[in-house]
């Protein structure tokens, strides 16, 4: 009994010191989005221009990148003003093998076509702004995504794993990646191969840290965004909980922040094509 407690035990501070050192790499994480404050602003300007003319920020990632477009709407704390762009055959992962499985939706996010197919959807306008997130930049529908928005004369910002982009290689052809047709690039501060901890004994290492990064600067843009409409008079209708705000108004906001999505959505089927 006393030698096994002891293994416990040492088993509990080895488990404690692997914690410890990812939440450190994400502390750090937490420093290097810190410095892009600037960036960060500049994208928040471009969507509340977007926004206050009517129009919408069209969000697209695929992958695990779909988790940043659903932290930025919809969702409690988050407000209208965004076309969430996020396809099942790219992004639904559930099954992981079999129909609809893994390897068909990482083939396909490596199609080129694909996303022409997406954005013929939607009515698109220079007063757009667009939000792509691709942790490697490299992949070929993401690409495409943001090359097809700024030919249109939509400002395009990128959220992207610096280090990992710069060691990666293209899927296209022309070795072009997502920063190369992005007005603004921010970094998400995690590392090359996105996972962030080695372990004794275990050859690869585990727990990533771009989702971390990307959803600080997800909400941070959230918050600018939010101070920026409110100073112009058109304060957000921000989806909020009824322990916050009583049932009865969460219950306002909810119907009157998916009405206004409705309306500006409405306008880009309208114009679907042109």
């Amino acid at each position: 009994m006393p030698c096994d407690y002891v293994q416990q035990q040492k088993n509990i501070l080895f488990d404690m010191s692997v914690t410890v050192t990812y939440l450190q790499k994400c502390a750090a994480i937490l420093e290097k989005i810190k410095a892009q404050e600037e960036k960060i602003q500049l994208a928040a300007r471009w969507f509340a221009a977007s926004i206050l003319e009517g129009r919408v920020v069209h969000s697209f990632g695929s992958g695990h990148s779909r988790i940043m477009v659903e932290e930025m709407w919809p969702r409690y704390g988050s407000f209208p003003g965004f076309n969430p762009i996020v396809e099942l055959s790219l992004t639904n992962h559930n099954n992981v093998i079999g129909a609809n499985g893994q390897r068909q939706a990482m083939f396909l996010e490596n199609v080129s076509g694909l996303a022409e197919r997406i954005l013929r959807n939607f009515g698109l306008d220079e007063r757009d702004t667009a939000l792509v997130i691709s942790s490697s930049g490299c992949n070929i529908v993401p690409v495409e995504m943001a090359e097809l928005l700024q030919q249109r004369g939509i400002k395009v910002v990128a959220i992207i794993t610096n280090e990992h982009a710069a060691a990666s290689s293209s899927k296209r052809k022309d070795g072009k990646k997502l920063a190369d047709f992005a007005s603004l690039v921010i970094d998400t501060g995690a590392p090359a191969g996105d996972a962030m901890i080695h372990i004794d004994g275990l050859e690869t290492p585990v727990s990533p840290g771009s989702t971390v990064g990307g959803v600080l600067i997800i909400n941070s843009i959230k918050a600018e965004l939010a101070k920026l409409l409110t100073e112009a008079g058109q304060p957000p209708t921000v989806l909020t909980a009824a322990c916050v705000v009583g049932a009865e108004k969460a219950t306002r906001l909810f119907e009157t922040a998916y009405d206004e999505h409705a309306h500006r959505m409405a306008e880009l089927y309208k114009r679907a094509g042109k």
